[in-house]
């Protein structure tokens, strides 16, 4: 059976006064100082524009899956994401993208067979950094390092091992059966409860930060799996930039709460205990509803 780990209140940003409600998680957001948040680097923000002008944003996981994160970057600095569209659209699981021709040729210099990038050492400065937010949902540990949700358990030689979770909004690289086969070339992200039997499975290399409404809400495709049957249903891609490969001035910028602080602690702990409207608080919260806070930054 699966059990929740509780948080305990973090002081900060907390009712001062026994008598006085519990903040909310929007007032202890609100509440947050300048330090408490963690600016996303240009060279890891992805501008996904769609053929009706819509936009996408998507943060890479350099840090979790570095090969595949540069062969992204690679991808998009050269344009070949440019004209591509979106094929798959499967209700309650995932949206999919890529060249549906599969004729497309990478550019020189992409890793066409990079390692199945699914996990990583969790080591002793990883698990001082890890806010643990769940007990014994797929991993043993499930949290926040560095801004992102992850997982940990024991290996078979003592050691610790971390994974990715496949969280709404995340984004991984499609590929075939050899787990060694995705490039970048095709991404999907997650539109629907967390497939979590997807952790360790499949090398994931990022989430959207703003415009996942865009994409949930395609229409669903009819095909096995939720592939679109025929051309005219897949939706095109106009272009996919690295938003640092933008002029400065026009360069979206966001910023991620930093989950080892103490701000984000009080805020997983009020996630958890929720008042007011609800007449019983969970006294938990999944690791895939904690609902980070991230926000766009004035003059991005």
């Amino acid at each position: 059976m699966k059990q929740l780990l509780l948080l305990a209140a973090a002081p900060l940003l907390l009712a001062a006064q026994a008598s006085e409600p519990p903040a909310t998680p929007g007032e202890i957001v609100a509440a947050t100082a300048d330090e408490d948040w963690r600016p996303i680097a240009a060279d890891n923000l992805l501008v996904m524009t769609l053929g009706d002008g819509s936009e996408v944003f998507i943060e890479l996981a350099a840090s979790f899956a570095p090969i595949h994160v540069a062969n992204i970057r690679r991808l998009a600095r050269e344009g070949w994401y440019d004209g591509i569209t979106i094929n798959r659209v499967q209700d309650n699981y995932v949206v999919q993208w890529g060249d549906a021709t599969q004729s497309k040729a990478v550019p020189i210099g992409i890793e066409t067979e990079p390692p199945a990038e699914y996990d990583f050492a969790m080591g002793d400065t990883y698990l001082a950094a890890f806010t643990n937010v769940q007990d014994g949902n797929y991993e043993q540990y499930s949290g926040y390092l560095g801004g992102w949700p992850v997982g940990h358990s024991p290996r078979e030689d003592g050691q610790r091992s971390g994974t990715l979770v496949h969280c709404y909004g995340m984004v991984g690289v499609g590929r075939g059966n050899d787990p060694d086969t995705g490039n970048g070339a095709e991404l999907y992200t997650v539109i629907g409860h967390a497939p979590r039997h997807l952790d360790r499975n499949i090398s994931l290399v990022g989430r959207i930060v703003e415009g996942i409404g865009a994409l949930s809400s395609l229409p669903r495709g009819t095909g096995p799996l939720g592939f679109y049957e025929e051309e005219s249903q897949r939706v095109p891609i106009a272009s996919i930039a690295l938003a640092s490969a933008l002029p400065e001035a026009e360069q979206p910028r966001f910023e991620v709460m930093r989950t080892n602080s103490d701000a984000f602690r009080a805020y997983v702990d009020a996630r958890a205990n929720r008042t007011g409207w609800f007449v019983r608080p969970a006294r938990a919260v999944d690791v895939c509803n904690v609902n980070l806070p991230i926000r766009r930054v004035r003059g991005g």
